[in-house]
C-alpha cells in the first residue's frame, strides 16, 4: 500500500473540496490505486472559525511552521493563492524536503523558473495540474501524453468568467454589464472580477503553457493582454452576421524563425471551429502539434470540485512516483532553447474587425478610410447601418495588417471630431 502524508495550506473553496475528495474516495483510492492518503494537518488563518466535520484525526492550526517543520508530512498542498505568503510557503516546503502540489497560476507565471530550479536543487517535485483549466488534464497531456511531439501553436479559452459573459451576451443579447451581473449572481465571477475581465488571469495561465509547450519562460510583460470590457452587443451582432463568434483567447505560436508570440485578447473565430462551440464556464485548449496534429481538450475550467480533481490527480501521481526527483520529471524541466526569442506585438500581422462610432453624415467614411490607407491598411469590407440617432457604427474588416500601423491609425482616427468614442479593434484568427 502506497501511503502519502499530506499537509494542506488554505481551507477555502478549493481546499475544502480537496478534503471532501479525500474523504469520499478513500476506499476507491485503496482499491484501485493501492494508495492511502493521510491528511495530517490543515493550516488556515481562520481555521477555528470554520465548520469542519469528519477530521477528528487531523490537526487544525493557524501556524504554518507546524506543517513545514513536521518531518512526517511528505507533501504540502498550497491553496492560499497569490504571491505572498504562497511563495515563502512553497520554498519552505522544498527546503524541508517536501513535495508541493499547487493551483497557484499567478505565482507560477511570475516565479515558475525560480521555483522549478529549487525543485532540482532540493530533489523534490512541484505539481500544478489545476493551475490551468482546473481539472482538465492539460498539464499532463503536454508533459506526458503527447510529450514526443513538437508544439507549434496553442489557443486557449482559459477563463470561465469571460467565456460565460461572452456567451450570455451572444445568447441573450445582454450588455457587458448585464452579463457580468449574471455571472456574479450565479457565482461564476468574483465580487471584484478585475483579474478575469482584464485578461490577466488568462495571461498567467498562458505563461505556464508557453513554458510547457514551447519551452520558453516568458515574462508577463511580454504577453500582450487585453480584456473584454470594450465588447458591446453591436460587436456580437456583427460577428453573428459574419458567421463568426467572439472569444477571449490566449494565443501562443512559434514560427520557423524560432520566434514566439504570446497574447491574450478578444478574438473573432469562425463558427465552424471547435473552440467556437465552447460556451458558459467551460474552458478549452486547442494544441497544434507535429506529427500528431491538432488536439482539443475541454471541460469545466473552474469550480470547487473541478479544481480539487486536478489536485487529487497530482497527489495520485506523486504517490506512484514519490521516489523520483525533479530532474527526472518531464514537467519540471528547467532548461530553455537558447535560440527562442519573443516576438513583440508590434511585429505581428493579423486581420482586424474595426468598429467606429461616428457622426452619421456624408464624408465621414472617406476621412476614416483615408487615414487607414495612409498607414497601409487595406479594407476588405465596410458595413454602415442606418440609425435613428446622430451617431452610427461603421464596421470594417481589414486584410492582414501590421499591429503597429493599426494602432497608430486608430489613435489618429480617435482624435477626429467626427468620432464619438475610442475605436474598437478585434483581431481575427484562422486557428490552424
Amino acid at each position: 500500500m502506497n501511503r502519502l502524508t499530506v499537509g494542506l495550506v488554505g481551507y477555502g473553496n478549493v481546499g475544502s473540496g480537496v478534503v471532501k475528495f479525500l474523504q469520499n474516495r478513500r476506499d476507491y483510492f485503496k482499491d484501485k490505486f493501492n494508495t492511502e492518503f493521510v491528511l495530517k494537518t490543515i493550516c488556515d488563518r481562520s481555521i477555528h472559525a470554520k465548520k469542519i466535520t469528519g477530521l477528528e484525526k487531523t490537526r487544525l492550526t493557524t501556524n504554518i511552521a507546524e506543517i513545514l517543520n513536521d518531518r512526517a508530512i511528505e507533501v504540502i498542498v498550497e491553496l492560499v493563492g497569490g504571491m505572498h505568503p504562497a511563495k515563502e510557503i512553497i520554498i519552505g516546503a522544498l527546503k524541508n524536503n517536501k513535495h508541493v502540489v499547487t493551483a497557484n497560476k499567478e505565482l507560477l507565471a511570475n516565479c515558475g523558473e525560480e521555483l522549478l530550479k529549487l525543485t532540482h536543487h532540493y530533489k523534490r517535485n512541484i505539481y500544478f495540474e489545476s493551475s490551468v483549466g482546473a481539472g482538465i488534464p492539460v498539464i499532463k497531456t503536454i508533459t506526458e501524453g503527447v510529450a514526443g511531439n513538437k508544439f507549434h501553436s496553442l489557443y486557449g479559452i482559459i477563463n470561465g468568467t469571460c467565456n460565460f459573459i461572452l456567451s450570455e451576451m451572444t445568447k441573450n443579447a445582454y450588455s457587458f454589464k448585464q452579463a457580468l451581473e449574471e455571472a456574479q449572481k450565479r457565482g461564476f465571477a468574483e465580487s471584484n472580477p478585475t483579474l478575469d475581465i482584464n485578461g490577466m488571469d488568462s495571461a498567467h495561465k498562458l505563461a505556464i503553457l508557453v513554458y510547457l509547450g514551447l519551452g520558453k519562460f516568458i515574462k508577463l510583460k511580454d504577453i500582450h493582454t487585453e480584456g473584454i470590457t470594450h465588447i458591446s452587443p453591436v460587436d456580437i451582432e456583427h460577428a453573428e452576421s459574419l458567421n463568426l463568434t467572439i472569444k477571449l483567447l490566449a494565443i501562443a505560436k512559434k514560427d520557423p524563425n524560432n520566434e514566439i508570440e504570446a497574447r491574450v485578447h478578444p478574438t473573432l473565430i469562425p463558427k465552424d471551429h471547435p473552440l467556437a462551440t465552447v460556451s458558459g464556464i467551460y474552458n478549452a485548449i486547442f494544441l497544434g502539434t507535429y506529427p500528431l496534429g491538432h488536439i482539443l481538450l475541454s471541460g469545466e475550467g473552474a469550480g470547487q470540485m473541478s479544481a480539487a480533481s486536478g489536485i487529487i490527480s497530482d497527489l495520485l501521481h506523486l504517490a506512484s512516483r514519490s521516489h523520483s526527483d525533479a530532474p527526472s520529471m518531464l514537467g519540471n524541466l528547467v532548461y530553455e532553447n537558447p535560440n527562442l526569442k519573443i516576438k513583440k506585438i508590434d511585429q505581428i500581422r493579423t486581420k482586424f474587425y474595426l468598429r467606429f462610432m461616428a457622426v452619421d453624415k456624408p464624408g465621414v467614411l472617406s476621412q476614416i478610410t483615408g487615414i487607414l490607407g495612409k498607414h497601409g491598411i487595406s479594407i476588405d469590407s465596410v458595413t454602415q447601418k442606418a440609425q435613428h440617432t446622430s451617431i452610427a457604427p461603421i464596421i470594417m474588416l481589414t486584410d492582414y495588417a501590421p499591429e503597429k500601423m493599426v494602432r497608430l491609425a486608430l489613435d489618429k482616427i480617435h482624435k477626429l471630431p467626427i468620432v464619438n468614442s475610442r475605436p474598437v479593434a478585434i483581431r481575427m484568427e484562422k486557428l490552424r
